[in-house]
């Protein structure tokens, strides 16, 4: 195990610690539980973008429309926590399923634009079905009790409840992305020609990893819908496509913890500037969006990877001591056989 290795690992270690503990030593449970979210939300979106290679602009139709599809049935139908969210992550993945047939076959812009057009079909369904609340949205969502038993309503609760599906969904896509699918997931995204030509189907593994991707991001709008209470237009409207889209860069496509501190930085940038400066909390994090593309291509945590990366591999100074090599194998010894 190299130092970038380790240096992984107590950096994991340091952040789980810090999520368990973070009701005792004063964090704000409702911020962290909407920060993991969306750190959810980014992962699903990472998992399309960063390690299939597609860039869609309609993940917010999966992400609200499973957050009404929740608040709906909850509130409406009155049921249990654990039922809802799966209707919800249900129906996203199924939305995955249609807009996947669709697009898939698709590359680019073309790609991108195909799920922007049909996600804001999503929007306007949800701006004229008679369940959504229209422009008011779907308020009062009780958070009910888990199983009929755990009851949600103590905000301490409710965030070890997130956590825990936050960590298991984050350790699903480190296994997905690691197992030999995401390896020829990746393969896809670097060259889809070598892999048609090595005789991969390659529309079925992009197709299964949109409904991957679409899922995950329904089971966060859900969640979502569970700890704020409410579903509104702003989480099926495009603009949460953007959104997302921003979390990813700034924290680093392609990497694993990346998009959860993309998710962190603009979910703080949110609550610590809107009572200060308004609307304008946009352009601040456009501005740093800009200085963050102009000077970390990566991301932050893609550029510091690569930091890491390069100085494991930074020749040794001329002052260090020299390693002798390991002396070569004598094969004086070896016996030949000459064939017959």
């Amino acid at each position: 195990m190299n130092n970038a290795q380790k240096l992984t690992r107590i950096t994991y270690v340091a952040i789980l610690a810090l999520l368990l503990l973070a009701p005792v030593i004063g964090l704000y449970p409702v911020f962290v539980m909407k920060l993991l979210c969306f750190g959810l939300f980014a992962c699903a979106f990472n998992l399309l973008l960063g390690f299939t290679g597609l860039l869609s602009f309609g993940h917010a139709a999966f992400f609200g429309g499973a957050a009404y599809i929740t608040g709906w049935f909850i509130k409406s139908q009155g049921w249990t926590p654990e039922l809802g969210m799966f209707a919800g992550t249900v129906t996203a993945a199924f939305l995955g399923l249609i807009f996947g047939l669709v697009a898939i076959r698709r590359q680019g812009i073309y790609f991108a634009m195909i799920t922007l057009a049909l996600a804001q079909m999503v929007f306007f369904i949800c701006l004229q079905a008679p369940f959504t609340g229209g422009e008011d949205g779907l308020q009062g969502v009780p958070r009910g009790k888990l199983f009929g038993v755990l009851p949600l309503a103590s905000d301490t609760t409710m965030y070890y409840v997130v956590v825990a599906i936050f960590i298991a969904c984050f350790l699903g896509i480190s296994r997905i992305v690691t197992s030999p699918y995401g390896q020829v997931l990746k393969m896809i995204r670097e060259n889809e020609p070598r892999a048609i030509s090595l005789g991969y189907h390659v529309d079925r593994y992009k197709l299964l990893a949109f409904v991957l991707s679409a899922g995950l991001a329904g089971l966060a709008g859900s969640l979502k819908t569970l700890v704020m209470g409410f579903a509104t237009l702003s989480d099926v409207h495009w603009s949460m496509s953007g959104e997302v889209i921003l979390m990813t860069l700034l924290g680093g496509v392609g990497t694993f913890f990346g998009p959860v501190m993309g998710a962190g930085i603009v979910i703080s940038l949110q609550n610590l500037l809107a009572d200060k400066v308004g609307s304008w909390v946009t352009v601040i994090i456009g501005a740093i969006f800009v200085i963050c593309v102009l000077a970390f291509r990566k991301g932050v945590v893609g550029e510091l990877s690569a930091f890491l990366e390069r100085r494991r591999r930074a020749p040794e100074p001329l002052g260090a001591p020299h390693r002798p090599a390991s002396p070569a194998p004598d094969l004086s010894a070896v016996e030949t056989t000459q064939p017959s």
